[in-house]
């Protein structure tokens, strides 16, 4: 008899977990609190795209539907900066021209993975069924059926919540045995904006490039789709402060977005024709970091992706991390030869031993990827307009060149290097920065850079 298995939320960490689970020979119930977005328009303005990059790729190669997604992204192998004078500069991710990034709109990917879940035969989605809670001592979900208008007590002994940042089982779990959990809200927002594609279908902006327009407290950003089109997001404070930076506060009237808009992005403003609409339209979102110092509770339920550790975009891995949660938890059950069969004696999966390996896993290197992100939003939109900081790149390509193996940038382990855990390119990122410095300190050029000083203080340290 098949192990039936409940996921709360049926995005693309969800999805992908019920693919997994499905093959292992579990019955999986995926409940989803949205209607069915393959028949029925997404909203806009929540579809921020995505880079998917190495560790996310892992999880899809190994349910078999990498190859088969590619017609649905767009290779980004580097970044174009857009000054505030309307110039440019493309600055490529690695020297690797192998290792580069893929843009990937959620929506599209998520229907895709809904598809390959019901493929398999063992999966059934229920939309429109709102998770309100869990109750432990009866092992149910209560379940508000939307439609019917009607809640009901859903028999739930394994519960996986793959239900972002607002988990309704997070908060049961919270509730219930007061387990620490820490919202960490930035303070900045964003607002998603569209730049079409061209009269001919063609791109208006170089396809082969996540765009930037780095303005030091705040930023646009725009990702290619197939289509021709960008998404663009916008990102800045949510409420005006003392330091003098504008915020979405201020921005009332389609006058003082325009102006703001021209001064600001210039180069931008023509290709966007629905400024207006699209800003005053779709609604602001926020950011923030999630931190919880448990992710499950025994063998009933465990949290992945946003329900355990929502992250800022900026680092381009929410979605990549929640994969790698998801690739783990597949492992774990692998490593236990499980099979989704119960026997007749009704033992079958020890989900106590894989919900606590999992969080012993995962739950640092979500911890390191959090931090990172949060210092990749800097990078992206203040110190990327810093000479010094385009040197220390072009050193970090020269090193890696040079030192093969021995240094490796720490933008390269997080996107290209899935076998280097989030935490060892924390540890090895702030090892590397602590040598850059000293080593670019008064050197106008990379080729001034001492490379056998370089390989001495890296070997020392980094052990």
């Amino acid at each position: 008899m098949a192990e039936p298995v409940v996921i709360s939320g049926a995005g693309l960490a969800g999805s992908l977990l019920a693919v997994f689970l499905a093959r292992r020979g579990y019955q999986v119930t995926l409940l989803e609190r949205r209607p069915d977005m393959r028949r029925q328009r997404v909203a806009a303005g929540r579809s921020i795209n995505l880079a998917l990059a190495a560790r996310g790729i892992v999880g899809l190669e190994r349910a078999g539907l990498f190859e088969k997604l590619k017609p649905i992204l767009v290779a980004m192998p580097g970044r174009m900066l857009h000054d505030p004078q309307g110039g440019t500069l493309y600055q490529q991710y690695s020297r690797h021209a192998h290792e580069f990034n893929w843009s990937a709109s959620r929506a599209t990917l998520n229907m895709a993975l809904m598809d390959a879940a019901e493929a398999t035969g063992g999966v059934e989605i229920l939309f429109e069924q709102r998770v309100e809670t869990y109750d432990y001592d009866r092992s149910t979900l209560l379940v508000h059926d939307t439609p019917k208008e009607a809640t009901r007590h859903l028999p739930a002994p394994v519960v996986i919540a793959t239900d972002g940042a607002g988990s309704p089982i997070r908060a049961a779990m919270v509730e219930r045995f007061g387990v620490p959990c820490r919202e960490e809200p930035l303070g900045h927002a964003y607002k998603e904006l569209n730049i079409p594609a061209a009269a001919d279908g063609g791109f208006r902006l170089a396809k082969d490039a996540l765009h930037i327009w780095p303005r030091g407290g705040h930023m646009l950003i725009a990702l290619p789709n197939p289509d021709g089109s960008f998404t663009v997001t916008l990102f800045m404070a949510l409420a005006s402060s003392h330091d003098g930076e504008p915020s979405f506060e201020e921005l009332t009237t389609p006058a003082k977005l325009d102006a703001f808009f021209r001064a600001e992005f210039p180069d931008a403003v023509p290709l966007i024709p629905d400024l207006a609409y699209d800003f005053f339209d779709n609604p602001t979102g926020q950011l923030g970091t999630l931190r919880c110092a448990r992710w499950a509770h025994g063998g009933q339920t465990l949290l992945l992706g946003d329900a355990a550790h929502a992250l800022v975009p900026f680092h381009g891995q929410g979605m990549n991390c929640a994969f790698e949660d998801v690739v783990e938890l597949d492992l774990e059950l692998e490593r236990r030869g499980a099979n989704g069969v119960s026997s007749q004696s009704g033992n079958g999966t020890d989900w106590t031993e894989v919900f606590a390996a999992v969080e012993r896993t995962r739950k640092p290197n979500a911890d390191a990827i959090a931090d990172m992100a949060l210092e990749n939003y800097v990078e992206m939109r203040d110190l990327v307009r810093d000479p010094r900081f385009h040197l220390t790149k072009k050193v970090e390509f020269l090193l890696e060149g040079a030192l093969p193996g021995l240094f490796v940038p720490r933008y390269s382990m997080v996107m290209f290097h899935p076998e280097i855990p989030y935490a060892e390119a924390q540890r090895r990122g702030r090892i590397q920065a602590e040598v850059l410095a000293e080593l670019t300190a008064g050197v106008a050029a990379p080729e001034q850079v001492d490379l056998a000083r370089a390989r001495a203080m890296l070997e020392a340290r980094l052990k």
